[in-house]
């Protein structure tokens, strides 16, 4: 008798081998330990000084200097400026979301009109009362500093306007998507910034923001910050201090005892959640990991070479090998599934997801010409076909899917070198073209982003000029018409219908190839604070640095009494 199994339980199997197959790997790295006379055990020894109240973060660092910089629109400033100050609209990077946050609501009567609803309960942490004066001055340094309009809003911008507490955006042309740009722009006070003289340098040393925590003591081994008393939202705050430290190791973030970190750490059970009853981790998908061909370079300007590599490539060997085991295999939709799926085409199969075929892959390569010769793929000279995957030193997990990748394709005759420059000359090669198929990212929680960075024609420029974004040069008058169409609808229907059709082109074209999910490293421990975000309760991303903990802070509880 043959028992078929249901597609819940070929999951779980596939979740059970998955584990088995991750922990095989760990017992071997355990037992290389103990062959070499060494077996540590590393727990958490939480410092005794730190009371109940008191959060201890592990979010900033010396870079290379401590330096006491609270300007939230310079690239050094502190991770606990992004906590003082506070922006318009907070979004969930997991799946776009947008939060009223300083605007208490929005409207967009066309495609080129925004306006804003502010709050009219909140103060500035000197007692000053914050205004709609606030929102309209804070744009103005915008534009008359370049360098700290860091969310590009005046390239949306034609001017700002007031009206009561409302405030009101006037675009430069048709440009619905706009609003999470601008809606993330954090406000500052202007009673106390129209007298900088160059916000440009200015390190705010002592910052007055509208945020739930206000600068607490300072020096170049750690800093803290204290609840503010007057926050607008005080009664959901239940911490009452936090402490950064500027040295984080990754023995730190096991040991030391941290209430919140964020790091990819291997083998995350048996370290971080080995070092205490306490410790918790969530790892949601934030993004996808793909194979970006330079589609100037021959032969990667025919799509049959496109799908046939894509048709070559077993996603789930690549995702357990390159993120141990943590994310799943990415489909070809460039969405991030589950966060989501609201977006899919019911149409795509399989949610996108692409499995591995030779035999359709060989078929696909023979429409563009290329045949298998003993074990090598050929083309019609009798060249073997070859190429460099190009990825960041350093970059562990995009190494090993480049191994990964480069030993399935050679499966198939295709020969593969890796070059791994440093980061700095790996982001330098792919903005410049400088690559015959590079590992990159794509996607985000702003689905219209995502896809006009990955397919606008906006970005493209010939190999050997830099660009920002869409690396592997693509183009298309359908994509360029479909991303003009939803720049100029507010209707939510037809943005959906548009993001589907946009999917298509993914999906059919291939201008890249998705592998697998890039993760959030969220790390949490439960001993003092609970409510932190969870597969079953994802209402923030879990990072704990830029604007997110905003949102985390006003849920978490203070665990009382005997329950610590």
């Amino acid at each position: 008798m043959v028992t078929k199994l249901s597609k819940t339980d070929r999951v779980s199997m596939k979740h059970v081998f998955r584990r088995w197959r991750r922990a095989a790997v760990v017992a071997l790295a355990g037992a290389a330990v103990v062959l070499s006379g060494c077996s540590i055990q590393i727990t958490s020894q939480p410092d005794p000084s730190i009371g109940a109240d008191t959060m201890l973060i592990n979010a900033d660092k010396g870079n290379p200097f401590f330096t006491q910089n609270f300007n939230p629109y310079l690239t050094n400033t502190r991770t606990a400026s992004r906590w003082i100050y506070e922006p318009l609209i907070l979004m969930n990077n997991l799946d776009g979301s947008l939060n009223p946050w300083l605007a208490t609501e929005w409207e967009q009567p066309d495609a080129r009109t925004i306006v804003m609803t502010l709050r009219d309960d909140v103060t500035w942490s000197d007692g000053e009362a914050f205004t709609v004066d606030d929102v309209a001055f804070t744009f103005q340094m915008l534009k008359d500093n370049p360098p700290l309009d860091i969310k590009g809003a005046w390239q949306h911008l034609e001017s700002v306007e007031t009206d009561g507490n409302t405030v009101i955006l006037h675009l430069q042309g048709d440009d619905a998507p706009a609003l999470t740009i601008l809606g993330q722009t954090m406000i500052v006070p202007e009673h106390l910034w129209k007298d900088v003289k160059d916000p440009g340098t200015y390190r705010n040393e002592n910052p007055v923001g509208t945020g739930p925590f206000v600068l607490g003591n300072y020096n170049d081994q750690q800093y803290s910050v204290d609840k503010n008393p007057d926050y607008w939202q005080a009664d959901k705050i239940e911490i009452e201090h936090i402490i950064l430290p500027s040295t984080n190791s990754q023995l730190d973030t096991v040991s030391r005892g941290y209430d919140w970190s964020y790091s990819f750490i291997s083998d995350v059970e048996g370290t971080w959640g080995a070092a205490s009853e306490h410790n918790q981790w969530w790892f949601p998908p934030g993004g996808v990991i793909a194979l970006m061909p330079n589609l100037e370079v021959a032969p990667f300007d025919d799509v049959n070479v496109r799908r046939g590599i894509a048709l070559s490539l077993d996603r789930e060997e690549i995702a357990e090998t390159a993120s141990e085991g943590y994310m799943e295999p990415a489909g070809q939709t460039g969405l991030i599934l589950p966060n989501q799926e609201e977006y899919l085409d019911p149409d795509i199969p399989d949610q996108g997801m692409i499995t591995q075929d030779k035999d359709a892959a060989l078929a696909a390569f023979a429409e563009a010409g290329y045949t298998l010769d003993g074990d090598r793929l050929v083309g019609p000279d009798g060249e073997q076909l070859e190429f460099a995957l190009t990825t960041a030193n350093g970059f562990t997990d995009w190494t090993r899917a480049a191994q990964t990748v480069q030993r399935q394709l050679a499966d198939v005759g295709v020969k593969v070198t890796l070059k791994l420059p440093q980061p700095a000359g790996y982001q330098s090669a792919i903005s410049n073209g400088d690559f015959e198929m590079a590992i990159g990212g794509m996607g985000g929680g702003d689905v219209y982003q995502a896809y006009n960075n990955l397919l606008s024609s906006q970005f493209y420029v010939p190999s050997g000029e830099a660009t920002s974004n869409n690396f592997q040069r693509f183009q298309s008058k359908e994509a360029d018409a479909l991303l003009a169409e939803y720049r100029g609808t507010v209707d939510p229907a037809r943005q959906t219908e548009i993001v589907q059709e946009l999917q298509g082109i993914v999906y059919d074209q291939m201008p890249v190839i998705g592998l697998y999910y890039g993760g959030i490293w969220g790390l949490f421990s439960d001993a003092k604070f609970t409510g932190w975000p969870s597969a079953e309760d994802p209402y923030m991303i879990p990072q704990n640095y830029d604007n997110a903990p905003l949102m985390i802070f006003t849920r978490l509880e203070r665990v009382k009494g005997d329950d610590q």
